[in-house]
C-alpha cells in the first residue's frame, strides 16, 4: 500500500468514527481530495484507492488536469476563490463551483454556462467567520443572495461552505454547526429540486465538520502531505 494510499484509507477511518459519533452513516459524507499543486501522477495513485473527487484552488490548475479528470473518470470541485476573468477555465470543466460569492460573478458564470449549453452545479461560499481576508457572503446577505441564484436558468444551487477561521478543530464546532443551521434554513426556505451539499471540514478538522452536519470534506495534506508549491 502507498502512502498516499494508506493517508486515505486513515482519513475514512476518521469520517466513519465520526458518522458513529453523530449516529450518521459514512456513505452519506462525500470525501474531496484537495490536489492543489499534486502531479497527476500522485492524484493517480488516490484514484487507484478509491478517491473519486478532487478539489481544485486554481482555475488554470483545474483546466491543465482537465484531460486527467476525463480519463480517469473523476470529479472536479473548484474550491478556491474564482475571479470572473478566470470563469472560461471553470465553468463547464468543475462539476461544482463551491465558492460562488457575489453577483457580478454569478451573473458571469450565468453567461459562460448558458453560451456553452450547461447547468453549472453551484455552492454559495459563506463568510462564518466575518474574516475581512476571506472571500464567501456575509451571514446577513446569504438569504438574499440564495433566493437571487435560483433565478438564475444555467446555474443550480446544491448548498454552501465555508472556510471557518483558523483555529483549533474543536473551537471550529461553533463555526460548523452556524453553517448547519443556515443551510437547514435555506433547504426548508426555497423551493428547489436537489439542495444537498454542506461542505466543510478539511484537513484538521473534519471529524468535528461530519460530527455537525457536514455532508462533504474537503482533504489534501492528510491525504496527499505538505504541498511544495510550484
Amino acid at each position: 500500500m502507498t502512502d498516499i494510499a494508506q493517508n486515505i484509507a486513515e482519513v475514512r477511518e476518521g469520517i466513519a468514527n465520526a458518522c458513529a459519533r453523530a449516529g450518521r452513516k459514512p456513505e452519506n459524507v462525500q470525501l474531496v481530495a484537495v490536489s492543489k499543486y499534486q502531479s497527476t501522477e500522485r492524484m493517480a495513485q488516490a484514484v487507484a484507492a478509491g478517491i473519486h473527487t478532487f478539489g481544485e484552488n486554481h482555475a488554470q490548475e483545474l483546466n491543465e488536469k482537465k484531460t486527467f479528470f476525463e480519463q480517469q473518470g473523476c470529479r472536479a470541485h473548484f474550491i478556491g476563490q474564482l475571479q470572473t476573468n478566470k470563469i472560461k477555465y471553470v465553468c463547464g470543466f468543475a462539476d461544482l463551483i463551491e465558492s460562488v460569492d457575489r453577483q457580478n460573478l454569478a451573473q458571469q458564470l450565468q453567461q459562460k454556462a448558458e453560451a456553452r449549453g450547461i447547468v453549472q452545479d453551484i455552492l454559495i461560499q459563506v463568510n462564518i467567520g466575518a474574516e475581512d481576508q476571506k472571500g464567501g457572503v456575509p451571514d446577513e446577505d446569504l438569504d438574499s443572495f440564495a433566493e437571487s441564484l435560483t433565478q438564475y436558468p444555467h446555474l443550480r444551487l446544491r448548498g454552501l461552505m465555508c472556510v471557518p477561521p483558523a483555529v483549533e478543530a474543536e473551537e471550529a464546532r461553533a463555526y460548523f454547526r452556524k453553517m448547519r443551521l443556515h443551510f437547514e434554513k435555506l433547504q426548508a426556505r426555497l423551493d428547489l429540486d436537489v439542495f444537498d451539499t454542506l461542505s466543510m471540514g478539511m484537513s484538521h478538522d473534519f471529524t468535528v465538520a461530519i460530527e455537525e452536519g457536514a455532508t462533504q470534506v474537503r482533504v489534501g495534506s492528510r491525504i496527499f502531505g505538505a504541498r511544495d508549491r510550484k
